[in-house]
């Protein structure tokens, strides 16, 4: 099975940009952060104010199990944890990662068209921390289009 992961903070249009990929190359779609926010799959701890490691390698566990008969998974989550990236590479091995990236200010405004926007708190914090680091392609959205940067990433499998 390959993988593509979509990465970024909160409202930069993860969810978004994977669903459309994962639509135009006719992969199995799965939102890494939905599995961790199930509290019926798995018990939220914390680790330096965010939630822990270990609950996102128990997600990804999870989404590579429910794809086990899938050519190619599109993953997206805000993957601040480089452990939780590493872990997807050693199992899957073959495969692309994106960082998506906008200033804050673009975030919170996409945030607040959100259907159930998180606090003002929450993307400040996940902002900080899925900033980090880079990882994979960079791909800046500042003044871009869900389709163009879709363009962008199919551009960068060729």
């Amino acid at each position: 099975m390959k993988y593509i992961i979509i990465r970024g903070p909160l409202g930069i249009g993860k969810s978004t940009i994977a669903k459309g990929l994962a639509n135009k190359l006719n992969a199995k779609y799965i939102s890494i952060d939905s599995i961790v926010d199930n509290p019926n799959l798995i018990t939220r701890k914390m680790e330096e104010g965010y939630i822990s490691q270990n609950n996102f390698l128990k997600a990804n566990k999870l989404a590579i199990k429910e794809s086990e008969d899938e050519n190619l998974i599109v993953l997206d989550g805000n993957f601040y944890w480089k452990s939780v990236i590493k872990d997807i590479e050693n199992k899957l091995k073959e495969g692309f990662i994106f960082t998506l990236k906008a200033p804050l200010e673009i975030c919170m405004e996409r945030n607040n068209h959100r259907e159930k926007p998180y606090s003002e708190i929450a993307v400040k914090e996940v902002y900080k921390k899925s900033t980090e680091f880079d990882y994979g392609k960079v791909i800046n959205t500042e003044n871009k289009t869900a389709e163009e940067v879709i363009e962008e990433i199919m551009n960068e499998l060729k």
